[in-house]
Order: structure tokens, then C-alpha cells, then sequence
């Protein structure tokens, strides 16, 4: 069997090999890091080289992605008759949209979930990003090897139950060593029905969602090793796809409630707060508790509605500034009857904030556009630069889809811009006294760099207050 380099070589180098097969460069990359061709481009490569198929090389035993062949392959290329079969040990699979599989162990709830497989590149806060209902339909790939080592706790949970479907992580996950532990986080995910999977190059899947965006997937902890692959195969490739899907509805609170805690202090936990100074009605599409714990903090007395309530039913409560919550899904859809709501909250003169789908969502009633991004952004590491002052903030973020400058009407201003990839970060519309971002100023986990958020909104209300 001849290693990748020897058949690179014999096809005169990475850049003839991949005209011969008729992809990029990077995809030679990602056959350099696997140590194996897709089958795919077996037919291509025996074509350029003479080889036979027993002198390519074949995944090595460490679970990594297997692609399975396309139905229009010759014969010469079809794989092994054992291609799907189940690698020792094997207690977990996750399924991708084109057939690929991933093989691992099981940890977590015993069955399966379909979604958008994506990933976070956060170094802590696995709890915490997983009840972030931002995360509703995503399976979860964490970059960070070490999950678990915290455990988990009542205190850091960003809604009542777990948004996220499943996880994927490269080492197995260890017994907590924290002080604020209240249990492991295997027996967490258990209870809130969370299925994962570990031993997988996470490196590896992350390089093919970067690469060719979020795909579709299936995670499956079967701890017997049975899988039905050509179900889970269908089941992946016939998922819709988070785009066009509204999951406002599915994650938001069902009535009003108040919320007075504030945020975090060490050794005091969550304090409540007394004395607020504003009435802010805050609009549920999915909203983090630490965002609302931030608005308390600074000086809001918070009624929390659903994501359908009317422009009506806001008002009544008498606010003096309206905050448009974080969310999952496509804003477009949400839309539909969040926008109609927002113009009527600004038609009425109330002070608008809005974070992650609250700005997509604040940006489309202004009359612009989204888009949904290949990769999105999702991690508490992430550089926005401040047009206004020119500084640059790390911040926590978690999106799929963002909004179009390009789109933006006439009195609105872009504000804040990623410094990966230059995308829209933040709005600001002084006419209508709103303003937006796209990432988390609240956090959790992640950087405090972008609280001050919060006391402009509030600086916001006491101008227009103030008359």
C-alpha cells in the first residue's frame, strides 16, 4: 500500500493531482491530514498513476471521517464490501448529509438527533453554550479537548433545559474538578436527553465545516454498536436545513414573567436588584439568562414576553425602552411576525436594543437584509472592531446568518465589523433612537469586554426620557 506522498509524487505533485481529480488544493490538504484518498477520486488517481486499488492508502483506525462512495461510481471504485462496517469499540457515529460518517464513542443520552452539525471554538462555558437557545437544531463540535473537567451546576445554565442536540469532542470526558460542581457532565447530559460523541478528530471536521460550511447530520450513541446506517444516511441528507426554519416560537417563553436577578458576584452568587430606574420590556426569540441578569444589573426592571407578542401587548406594559433577545434560527422567518411587531415599538418612540437575532431582526424592520453565512460564527474568542472609537473588542458570538450592509437603508450606519471576515457586527439607527450587535455583550462564557452595551441602552432611555 502506497502512503498519500507516494501517490502525490507519482502524479507529479499536489497541484497535478488535484487538476487530474478536478478539485482545489485544499482538498490534496485534507487528504495529507487523513493519510487516505476519498473514494471518490479513486478512479481518477488509478487513471494518473497505473496503481492498483490494494496500493491506496485506507483510513487508519483512529475514528476520523470515512466518505462513503457516490452512487454514479464505476465499479473499479467501489470500496470494500466491509466499508459501513462498524469499527471496534465504536459506541457512537455521527452522519453527515453527504453519507460520510464519523465513528467514535458514545457518551450522554442513549439515541439520536438530527441538525446542523457546527462548531465552537470557546475554551470554557461547554454548560452554559449548551443551554444557549441560540443553539436549538445544532449539534455541537467543541475545538477545546477539554469537556467535562467543570462539570455541571445549576447556577450555569443559560435556560431551563439544554438547546443544543448532541455534542462531538475529541477526548472523553473526565470526572469534574471544580468547586462549584454539582455533578459529572455525562450524567447532565442524560437528564436533559444530550447524546455524544468522543475519540473524533475534531480538528479534522472542523477544517471540513470551515471549508464547506455546516452540514446536516445525525448523531447516534448506540452503546450495543448497532447502527442502521442507511436510515441515519437518509435521515441526515433529508433534514430541511436551518435556513427558512423558525425556532423562535419553539424556545421562547409561552406568557410574561418579571425577572429582577443580577448578575454573577463571587461568593454571592446572583443577587436580585431593588431599585430599578427603567420599565424595559424584553422580547423572548430565545433569550440567555445573563442577558437579562445584565439589564437588571443595569438598573431595568425586566418583563420578559413571548416571541409572538403584539406591538399591543408590549406597550401595555408601559415601557420606556424595548430589548430584541438572541435566537436560533433564520431571521427571515422569524420575521414574519417579529417585524411588524418592531416597527410598531419604534413607530411608537420606545428605545430599541437588540442582540444576535434581535439585531437581524431590528436590521430587517429597518428595511434590510439577511444572509445566511457558510460557516457562521460561534465561540468566545471572536475580535469585533468599534467603527466609533476604533478599538477592538473580543467578544462571544454565536450566528448563522448575519446582516447585509450593502442592504442597509439610508439613516442607519454599520457600527461594528468582524475582523475575520469583515461581516456586519452591529447597527445603529440614531432617528429612531436603535441600536444592535451581532455578538453576545453579555457572554456567558466569555469576555466581559462588551458590557457597556448595557449602560448605553439605559443612557439611551434617560435621553429620550429626559425629552
Amino acid at each position: 500500500m502506497r502512503t498519500v506522498e507516494q501517490i502525490l509524487t507519482l502524479m507529479g505533485g499536489a497541484s497535478a493531482a488535484a487538476a487530474h481529480c478536478g478539485v482545489g488544493t485544499e482538498a490534496i490538504r485534507k487528504w495529507r491530514q487523513a493519510r487516505a484518498i476519498p473514494p471518490r477520486h479513486w478512479t481518477a488517481v488509478l487513471a494518473a498513476t497505473g496503481l492498483t486499488l490494494a496500493d491506496l492508502p485506507h483510513p487508519d483506525a483512529e475514528p476520523q471521517i470515512h466518505p462513503t462512495p457516490e452512487p454514479e461510481m464505476s465499479p473499479a471504485a467501489t470500496p470494500a464490501p466491509d466499508a459501513d462496517a462498524v469499527p471496534e469499540g465504536a459506541t457512537a457515529c455521527l452522519v453527515l448529509g453527504n453519507g460520510e460518517v464519523v465513528w467514535g464513542r458514545g457518551f450522554g443520552a442513549v439515541g439520536k438527533k438530527v441538525g446542523e452539525v457546527c462548531f465552537n471554538t470557546g475554551m470554557t462555558g461547554y454548560q452554559e453554550t449548551l443551554t444557549d437557545p441560540s443553539y436549538a437544531g445544532q449539534i455541537i463540535t467543541f475545538t477545546f479537548p477539554h469537556i467535562g473537567n467543570v462539570g455541571a451546576n445549576a447556577e450555569d445554565a443559560e435556560a431551563t433545559t439544554a438547546a443544543a442536540l448532541g455534542l462531538v469532542v475529541k477526548a472523553d470526558i473526565t470526572e469534574p474538578s471544580n468547586y462549584r460542581a454539582t455533578r459529572d457532565l455525562d450524567d447532565w447530559l442524560k437528564s436533559n436527553g444530550l447524546p455524544g460523541i468522543s475519540g473524533v478528530d475534531t480538528r479534522a471536521l472542523t477544517v471540513l465545516i470551515r471549508d464547506a460550511g455546516a452540514p446536516n447530520g445525525v448523531i447516534c450513541h448506540s452503546p450495543d454498536g448497532t447502527f442502521d446506517l442507511p436510515a441515519l444516511r437518509a435521515e441526515a441528507a433529508g433534514w430541511p436545513g436551518l435556513e427558512g426554519m423558525d425556532l423562535a416560537k419553539q424556545v421562547s417563553c409561552t406568557q410574561s414573567y418579571k425577572w429582577d436577578g443580577g448578575l454573577w458576584a463571587w461568593g454571592e452568587g446572583y443577587a436580585k436588584k431593588t431599585q430599578p430606574k427603567h420599565k424595559v420590556v424584553a422580547v423572548d426569540y430565545g433569550a440567555k439568562r445573563n442577558i437579562l441578569r445584565c439589564l437588571a444589573d443595569a438598573g431595568c426592571e425586566v418583563t420578559v414576553v413571548p416571541a409572538t407578542a403584539t406591538a399591543e401587548e408590549i406597550l401595555r406594559h408601559g415601557p420606556d425602552g424595548v430589548f430584541l433577545s438572541n435566537g436560533p434560527g433564520d431571521p427571515a422567518a422569524t420575521g414574519e411576525y417579529a417585524v411588524p411587531v418592531i416597527r410598531g415599538v419604534l413607530d411608537a418612540g420606545k428605545p430599541v436594543f437588540g442582540i444576535c437575532l434581535g439585531h437581524q431582526l431590528l436590521a430587517l424592520a429597518l428595511g434590510a437584509k439577511t444572509y445566511k453565512l457558510d460557516r457562521g460564527h460561534r465561540g468566545a474568542n471572536q475580535p469585533v472592531k468599534d467603527l466609533a472609537t476604533g478599538k477592538v473588542e473580543i467578544t462571544s458570538q454565536n450566528h448563522g446568518f448575519a446582516v447585509d450592509d450593502k442592504s442597509l437603508p439610508e439613516g442607519v450606519k454599520v457600527t461594528h465589523v468582524s475582523l475575520f471576515d469583515s461581516s456586519n457586527e452591529g447597527i445603529a439607527c440614531e432617528a429612531r433612537n436603535a441600536f444592535s450587535v451581532q455578538y453576545h455583550p453579555e457572554a456567558s462564557p466569555g469576555p466581559s469586554d462588551s458590557h457597556h452595551l448595557f449602560h448605553r441602552f439605559t443612557a439611551m432611555i434617560e435621553r429620550v426620557k429626559a425629552g
